[in-house]
This record gives C-alpha cells, sequence and structure tokens, in this order.
C-alpha cells in the first residue's frame, strides 16, 4: 500500500525565477580550490591533478616553492607530470623541455645553441599556496586573488582541539556530493550501524538562516526529542560544506569540513578534514591509515546510491524538479543548494540545479562496477599513510610467504625430529602471518559491500 505524504510537508515547488534579489554570475575561477593535504604530497616528483577537467600538475623549485602550471607540454601534449624535475625545473619525459616557475620553457636539448627558444614555447602558470596543512590553487585572476578569503577553520588552532584528515576522488559529479553531505535524514539509514541507526530515523527542523551568492548557512534538529541541540550546516560557495555542533553542558565541540573539487566531469575530489575537543586521545594513538579505513567504509555505504542516482538524472535529461519528491522535513537544506545552483551557476561548466541544468560533455553510463568505485583507486593511491601501509602489507606477504617456504623446504632436509617440528610450527605460522597481510592489503584495494 502507498501512503501519499500529508501535502503540508512536501516542499513548495519554488519558481527561482520569481526572486526579489538581483541573480549575480557565480565567477568560479576566481575562487580558491582545494588540492590535497601537503602530508599527502609526493617528494622529488610532479603530482598532476585537474579542475573541471582542464589538467594542471605541481612541483616544488629549488627554494621549495610550490608551483601550479598547465599540464601539457606545448612541443607534442605530452603531460608534463609524467616528467621528473631537474634543478628546480619540471621536464618533460618525451623530449627534455624543461619549464621554470612561470611555466616559460629554459631548456630545449634539440634546438641549436644560438637558436633563441620560441615565445609560444610556454604552459600557463595559477597561483598556488599552502595553508592550514592544504594546497590551494587559484584558477582566475592573480591580481584579485586573496588569501584571507581561503576558508580555513580557527578551531584547528584552539588548544585542546585535534583533527584527522583525508584524500578521496569520487566517481560523480561535485553537486551530487555536496547535495549528500546537505542531506543528514540519510544517515540513520544508509549509515546503519556505523553513523547511525534506523530506529532514531524520524522528521528534522530545518532552517535556512542565510542563502547569498557567498554560500547558505542552516540548522537541523531532531524532533522527537524537544530538547535536542542545533547541528548546523554552512556551505562555503564553491567548495566546503561545514558541519559543527556544541554540546554545552560538557564544553563538546565537534566539527567536520568537507572540501570538494571538481575534478572533472563524473569526478570529484574530497578532502574530508574532523577535529574535536573531546576523546582526542582516540585520535592520538590511533594510526591515520587505521582511521581511513574505518572513513571510507562510511563513504562507500552509500556510493552505489549516489552513482545510481546521477545515471539516471543524466540519462533522463529532466530537471529534479519534475524528478525529485522533497520533503520539508528532510530535504530543505539540500534543496536549497540546488536552487542556489539555479540562481548562481550559470557560468560553471556543468552543473544540475532544481530547476534547471548543464549538461556539458556527453558522458556515457556509469557503472556501478567501475574501477573507480574500488578504494584503492578512490583513496589509497592519493594517501600518503595509506598507500605505505598497501605496500607494507604487500611486502609482509611476500616476505611471510619466503619464510614458510625456507622453513618447510628445510624441515624436508633436516633429520632430528624436534628441529623439523620447530620449522614446521613456524612455517605454519608464517603461513598464518601471510593470510592476515593479504587481508589486510584487500581492505586498502576493495570497497565495502552489504552483501
Amino acid at each position: 500500500m502507498t501512503i501519499a505524504p500529508n501535502i503540508s510537508e512536501i516542499l513548495p515547488s519554488t519558481d527561482t525565477s520569481a526572486t526579489s534579489e538581483i541573480d549575480q554570475e557565480f565567477n568560479w575561477r576566481n575562487c580558491w580550490y582545494p588540492v590535497t593535504f601537503i602530508q599527502d604530497l609526493p617528494k622529488n616528483r610532479p603530482y598532476s591533478f585537474s579542475l573541471y577537467d582542464e589538467p594542471l600538475v605541481l612541483f616544488r623549485n629549488n627554494d621549495g616553492q610550490l608551483i601550479c602550471l598547465t599540464d601539457l607540454c606545448p612541443h607534442r601534449a605530452a603531460k608534463l607530470s609524467d616528467g621528473q624535475i631537474i634543478d628546480g625545473k619540471i621536464e618533460c619525459l618525451y623530449h627534455g623541455w624543461q619549464f621554470g616557475n612561470g611555466g616559460e620553457c629554459l631548456h630545449i636539448p634539440q634546438l641549436p645553441a644560438d637558436a633563441k627558444i620560441p615565445a609560444k614555447a610556454c604552459v600557463k602558470s595559477f597561483l598556488v599556496t599552502e595553508k592550514q596543512g592544504m594546497v590551494w590553487m587559484w584558477a582566475g585572476e592573480t591580481n584579485i586573488a586573496d588569501e584571507n578569503s581561503i576558508p580555513t577553520l580557527p578551531d584547528l588552532e584552539k588548544p585542546g582541539f585535534v583533527g584527522s584528515e583525508k584524500v578521496s576522488e569520487l566517481p560523480f559529479d561535485q553537486g551530487f556530493f555536496i547535495e549528500q553531505v546537505l542531506d543528514p535524514a540519510h544517515i540513520h539509514i544508509s549509515h546503519h550501524g556505523s553513523q547511525g541507526n534506523r530506529k532514531n530515523a524520524q522528521p528534522l527542523e530545518m532552517e535556512i538562516l542565510e542563502s547569498s551568492i557567498a554560500g547558505i548557512k542552516s540548522r537541523f534538529r531532531g524532533t522527537r526529542n524537544p530538547n535536542d541541540f542545533w547541528r548546523y550546516l554552512t556551505f562555503f560557495a564553491p567548495n566546503l560544506v561545514l558541519l559543527n555542533f556544541s554540546i554545552g553542558e560538557k564544553g563538546w565541540e565537534f566539527g567536520l569540513a568537507l572540501y570538494s573539487m571538481p575534478v572533472g566531469k563524473n569526478r570529484c575530489r574530497v578532502l574530508t578534514r574532523s577535529y574535536r575537543n573531546f576523546f582526542v586521545w582516540k585520535l592520538k594513538i590511533t594510526p591515520r591509515w587505521m582511521i581511513h579505513l574505518g572513513q571510507s567504509k562510511i563513504l562507500e555505504e552509500d556510493l552505489p546510491q549516489v552513482l545510481g542516482q546521477q545515471e539516471y538524472i543524466e540519462r533522463t535529461q529532466k530537471s529534479l524538479k519534475e524528478l525529485y519528491l522533497p520533503l520539508k522535513t528532510s530535504d530543505t537544506i539540500l534543496l536549497e543548494y540546488r536552487k542556489w545552483l539555479d540562481r548562481f551557476g550559470s557560468s560553471l561548466p556543468y552543473y544540475q540545479g532544481y530547476a534547471t541544468f548543464k549538461t556539458g560533455e556527453k558522458c556515457g553510463k556509469i557503472e556501478k562496477e567501475d574501477v573507480s568505485m574500488a578504494r584503492y583507486y578512490h583513496h589509497t593511491q592519493f594517501c600518503s599513510s595509506c598507500s605505505r601501509a598497501h605496500k607494507t602489507a604487500i611486502r609482509g606477504k611476500q616476505i611471510f610467504i619466503g619464510v614458510a617456504i625456507a622453513l618447510a623446504a628445510l624441515a624436508i632436509m633436516t633429520e632430528d625430529f624436534a628441529i623439523k617440528l620447530l620449522m614446521v610450527a613456524v612455517s605454519l605460522s608464517s603461513v598464518g602471518f601471510a593470510v592476515v597481510a593479504e587481508k589486510i592489503k584487500i581492505r586498502f584495494e576493495r570497497s565495502y559491500s552489504r552483501y
């Protein structure tokens, strides 16, 4: 039996054109974008990434300064990130062209000594900076870039606060990620057993406190407990969603910052940073890679749902206004974000608002078995801690197998029964350790599955 919800619980189908505010166009280039955490940046080699499918590369010069260039050699369109760093310059591995801080070509091995380097032999450079443990790049006009506009977290600087950080790259658009994290109603269902409990799913009281070109401020709380505290969700355009709350009587404060960057069509990089001033000893004694295993599981619990959602919406080529049946008690905040895109997102290369959308380049069907869903490809390869732990598990497995084989062979050759028994026991133990190492290795490679 299908029961229709009370009409008062359905959000009004607002016409986004009927607004007293003069719509403005959000300039997506004149913004700071989070690239990665500094501790995850490789040393002594180029680091490739992209913004809206524009290939970019990072490297450090001789002074240790980060340089950001277009990841494309003007000679034959090879990727500079496949090259190497020589004397603070990035060298294309194809023909050895070298480029400096501003993207100027400084050396071409095949050019005669008396010939000038062609003026077009250069690549575009971008402003890049390091702040609060993160790498940020400015995609627009450098003369108006203001580092003070980078959305940092003041609580991280306070004594008594401890944080953790994790980088991932997900196989869906930034808009679908932001919608997901502005949806607290899904937590007790999708993340039952990890972050939530199905029994606690309930109508939520939601309020939009402010909505402007700068972003959205909102808050929510449960309705079952009249004394439930407010949780605050803030969207700082274009790439940060901040969840924070405090439990006053205990003095506990918690924050979860979810930075995102539109890497490309159906690709989104997420930099997660959580912080708190309670139970800090747990974060201090737990290895970073172990924290990430738990966080990756939570992220993967509803990954298939988001992928299926985006695939269907893109295939139908319909607006969310036609496809969604939003509830006032669960969808108010995420719907405000989609309407924000209606009002300010027209300049974006692609976006999905509530009443409007821009598809960008045509993309194929997103398969749920896509390799990008595997944990290794969406997290481990980007994380310095998890990639080291993954390699250690691989080496450990190989060593234990080698020890097991060697001891088994020696046990066969020895005649002393006691020594033979000892070697067999240690060999079997090594096999057991190899199995454990394999299980740990798999946890860095395969995503969580409910079935």
